[in-house]
C-alpha cells in the first residue's frame, strides 16, 4: 500500500527535506512506496491527514533557535485525532539567495518568519538597510527573485539547486548548530495498535487560574521521576490569561510509570490530551536531497 505524506510546500521547503528523510527511514524498515503531497499551509497539511486524504503529515514543531512553531501546536489541539508517530530532527542551514553580486544593493529580503528569525543577527549586521518580508514558506520566497538584483531570499542550498538560483552567501543562520524538530502525525482512528517509544507529548489545561495550579501536574512528573524536555504555553483563545500547556516527556506512556502519571494528571487538569508515544529519527539533509531525484511529489491540492 502506498504511503502518502502531506507537507508544507511548495517543492523545495525544509519540511519536504524532512519528509524525504523520513521516507528513507520508512523504506529501510517496511519498504512501502511513498508519495509526498504538498499543501500551502501547515493547518491544511494536518487537516488532510485528519480527513483521510493522506496517510501521514510531517510538520515543524520546534526550532533550537526560535522555539515552538505555534501554528502546529494550535492546530494539533484542534485536531486531537492526530497522534505523533515519530519525531524527525534535522539540521537547518540557511543561505542568502539573490541575483545580486554584492550585499549593498539588496533592499528587500523574503522568507518564512522562522527563517528570518533564525538569521536575525546576521541580517542586522550585514543587511541593516533591507526590509524583511515574511512569506508562507522558504520556497515561496524564491518567487520574488526573478531578475531583480535588489531582492534576496533565505532558503536552502537544495532549493537553490532545484530552482537554479545563485547563492550569494552560504550558512547565514545565527547559530551553526541550528536544527528543527518535526512531528510525523497519523490519524489515531486508523492505527490498529499503540506505538511505543522513548518520548511522549501531552497538552493540558488547568481547572482554575490560581496560585499553585500548574505546580500540581508538574509535581506528578517530579514524583514519578519523569523528565520534561520541553514545556510551552499557548492561549486557550477563550479568555485572556487562560493557557494550555504542551509538554514533552522522556517516558513511554504505556509503561507502568507513564500510565500511573497519566492517571494522576486526570485529577489536577481540566483537559488532558495524550498526543502519542514515539521515537526520534535523525535526518541527513544531503541524503534527503539525493532522494528527491527519485521521489514522487504530487502537486498542491
Amino acid at each position: 500500500m502506498t504511503v502518502t505524506i502531506a507537507y508544507l510546500g511548495p517543492e523545495g521547503t525544509y519540511t519536504q527535506l524532512a519528509a524525504l528523510a523520513y521516507s528513507l527511514n520508512l523504506e529501510q524498515h517496511t519498504s512501502p512506496p511513498v508519495n509526498l503531497v504538498a499543501f500551502p499551509s501547515i493547518p491544511k497539511a494536518m487537516q488532510a491527514t485528519a480527513d483521510g486524504m493522506t496517510t501521514l503529515t510531517i510538520v515543524p514543531v520546534e526550532n533550537s533557535t526560535e522555539g515552538g512553531v505555534t501554528t502546529t501546536l494550535d492546530t494539533l489541539w484542534q485536531l486531537q485525532q492526530l497522534k505523533i508517530h515519530h519525531a524527525v530532527v534535522m539540521p537547518i542551514r540557511h543561505g542568502l539567495l539573490s541575483q545580486a553580486t554584492c550585499l549593498s544593493v539588496i533592499e528587500t529580503v523574503f522568507s518564512h518568519p522562522q527563517a528570518l528569525s533564525q538569521c536575525q543577527r546576521w541580517l542586522e549586521h550585514n543587511l541593516p538597510q533591507a526590509n524583511l518580508v515574511a512569506t508562507r514558506s522558504t520556497t515561496e520566497a524564491l518567487d520574488h527573485l526573478t531578475d531583480n538584483s535588489t531582492v534576496a531570499a533565505i532558503s536552502s542550498e537544495w532549493a537553490a539547486q532545484l530552482y537554479n538560483l545563485p547563492i550569494l552567501v552560504h550558512n547565514i543562520n545565527d547559530h551553526s548548530d541550528n536544527c528543527t524538530k518535526f512531528w510525523v502525525l497519523k490519524d489515531d482512528n486508523r492505527e490498529a495498535d499503540p506505538v511505543k517509544g522513548r518520548y511522549t507529548s501531552l497538552a493540558f489545561s488547568l481547572p482554575v487560574n490560581s496560585p499553585g495550579a500548574l505546580l500540581k501536574p508538574l509535581d506528578v512528573f517530579a514524583r514519578s521521576g519523569i523528565n520534561l524536555s520541553r514545556i510551552e504555553s499557548r492561549p486557550t483563545k477563550r479568555s485572556l490569561g487562560e493557557y494550555l500547556f504542551f509538554v514533552d516527556l522522556e517516558t513511554d506512556a504505556y509503561s507502568q510509570t507513564g500510565q500511573q502519571a497519566l492517571n494522576e494528571l486526570l485529577y489536577c487538569t481540566e483537559s488532558l490530551v495524550n498526543f502519542g508515544t514515539y521515537d526520534v529519527v535523525t535526518a541527513d539533509p544531503s541524503l534527503a536531497a539525493a532522494k528527491a531525484k527519485t521521489q514522487s511529489t504530487q502537486a498542491l491540492p
